[in-house]
């Protein structure tokens, strides 16, 4: 029988094991945000800085720590591979996503990036929108490897308008991805991850927040004058929105032309509040935060980029999608303050790539511009036809890379480096083409760096071309005629922000060089949790404080 004075060591003891694991454990924050803005320039941080309230942007360059010298390294600089690459911090010749869609060499078709027939949708009837997982990703993501730490009991979700943009960054085992169908104007997934909608998603969609964003139109936060950053309302190079005739303020029918096209929200700002608040519906429907256990939330503001895509960077409407969400991301820190609490939760915010300045803006401005190949697959096969005398040689031609039909040369008794000699001496005829590679013989090319590391990185020799071509500066494909696009190496399309806010963060900056796939390493760090698979970029001891 215990006694009184045995019974009260037993409980001191007990007591004293649990605080001790309390006090052994891994320190953490409750909850990491990774924040992915879609098309943002690095300049952007800094072209509308004086506009910020102090709520956004400024609070993460005010009180956490900003890198304002990172790139990417690897070629092309499109959505699916920055996504993945920030959170894998690796590149396409390990992790296999090439490009937002690539050639098969194998099935003969093109491929996008997550799409799987295997699984179905789930929240539509729509199998174009609605069959995608993260099969064709062959390397783990940060957001794995913090399942794997947590044994599986942290929660992830990944919240896009995108459905390569929720994917991607989720990984391969996360509590659920979510994106938006163009179709019913709902957020959806697919069978991969569940087999119907969680409640909390069901009832946000219930609440039809992008009719009630849309309501009034859209016009200029401010007064149009003060948009002294920007060109003027109307000019020649910016594309139509819905039903509008001109690219200028207001756009008073956007809730005709959304009723009309669900899809038109992406390309307004209120596509980034639909998302900010689709996350924060994510929080509280998973309960992210809440307990000692990490909680892992990806979010891609993708607006940024369609509006980018069709108005360029210099344009008033997207100087004031970046104010609009300056504003967004005040309220949206705001909520985590009082949910999660300041200090309990990490946030880092980048971008998977930037853009070019559009054509007609630079060439009104007297600067180096001008438009790639338009038609290079039809052209240069009917070259090769004359040449060789067989159809069809050029299989695809995408990602600024060319790529051959095996089974053409076979028939044909053609050899591939004969036709790919001659397809690379027409490309350099061209006066929008800087260099032009065979992607076999990559190391022994005379390109300088970090053009040639960059080739190297995003080659995959399963899913890229047999030639990888490098435009001149300011040089964009011809699809781009208005507004602008992104793909290259160069600086407008290769540096990113890269911001570090809460949690385990000092204030600072750094202008040190440093590179994308540095991010999934850095955030494991503080985590203390392994690296993902294939990750080749290192921590960022200047963030990290060791």
């Amino acid at each position: 029988m215990l006694t009184p004075k045995k019974w009260l060591l037993g409980v001191l003891v007990v007591s004293g094991m649990l605080g001790a694991q309390k006090t052994n454990a891994v320190p953490r924050p409750k909850l990491v945000v990774g924040l992915v803005v879609d098309q943002m320039r690095w300049d952007y941080l800094y072209r509308y800085y004086s506009k910020y309230g102090e709520g956004g942007f400024k609070r993460m360059l005010n009180t956490g720590y900003s890198l304002n010298n990172v790139h990417i390294d690897y070629v092309p600089t499109v959505t699916a591979i920055g996504h993945t690459s920030i959170f894998t911090g690796s590149v396409p010749s390990i992790h296999g996503i090439a490009g937002n869609d690539w050639y098969d060499k194998e099935l003969g078709k093109s491929v996008y990036c997550t799409s799987d027939e295997t699984v179905q949708p789930v929240g539509t009837t729509s199998n174009s929108v609605g069959q995608h997982s993260p099969r064709n990703l062959w390397s783990t993501t940060v957001t794995d490897q913090l399942g794997l730490a947590t044994n599986f009991t942290s929660k992830v979700v990944g919240v896009s308008l995108k459905d390569r943009a929720s994917i991607l960054p989720a990984g391969h085992n996360p509590t659920g991805a979510f994106w938006f169908d163009d179709t019913t104007g709902k957020f959806i997934t697919s069978t991969y991850y569940t087999k119907e909608l969680p409640k909390w998603v069901n009832d946000f969609n219930n609440k039809n927040v992008p009719a009630q964003l849309v309501a009034n139109g859209w016009n200029t936060l401010l007064p149009i004058n003060q948009y002294t950053e920007s060109s003027e309302d109307n000019v020649e190079w910016e594309g139509l929105l819905g039903s509008k005739k001109t690219p200028t303020f207001p756009y008073t029918d956007l809730a005709k032309d959304y009723e009309a096209k669900k899809g038109l929200i992406r390309t307004t700002p209120f596509g980034n509040t639909l998302t900010l608040q689709m996350a924060d519906a994510a929080i509280d429907g998973n309960q992210m935060g809440v307990d000692d256990i990490t909680d892992f939330l990806t979010v891609n503001l993708a607006s940024t980029d369609y509006v980018g895509h069709n108005f360029g960077p210099n344009s008033i409407e997207v100087e004031d999608t970046y104010l609009r969400l300056d504003r967004d991301l005040a309220d949206f820190f705001n909520n985590l303050d009082k949910k999660v609490g300041k200090g309990n939760y990490l946030v880092f915010l980048s971008a998977d790539h930037g853009a070019a300045h559009s054509v007609g803006f630079m060439q009104a401005h007297k600067m180096p511009t001008g438009f790639f190949v338009e038609d290079m697959k039809n052209e240069m096969n009917a070259k090769l036809k004359q040449k060789f005398g067989a159809d069809n040689i050029i299989a695809a031609a995408m990602n600024y890379q060319v790529y051959f039909d095996r089974k053409v040369l076979a028939d044909s008794k053609l050899e591939l480096d004969d036709v790919r000699d001659y397809v690379m001496t027409e490309l350099k005829k061209e006066p929008s083409v800087l260099y032009v590679l065979s992607t076999d013989e990559i190391w022994e090319s005379s390109i300088p760096e970090p053009i040639k590391s960059r080739v190297i990185n995003g080659y995959n020799w399963k899913r890229s071309g047999d030639i990888q071509i490098i435009s001149k500066d300011g040089y964009l494909s011809a699809y781009s005629k208005k507004g602008t696009t992104h793909s290259v190496w160069n600086s407008y399309d290769s540096h990113i922000p890269l911001l570090f806010m809460g949690w385990g963060i000092k204030q600072g900056e750094s202008n040190q060089p440093y590179h994308m796939t540095d991010i999934a390493p850095t955030v494991s760090s503080l985590l203390k949790i392994q690296f993902p698979s294939g990750a080749v970029g290192k921590p960022i001891t200047e963030v990290i404080g060791r």
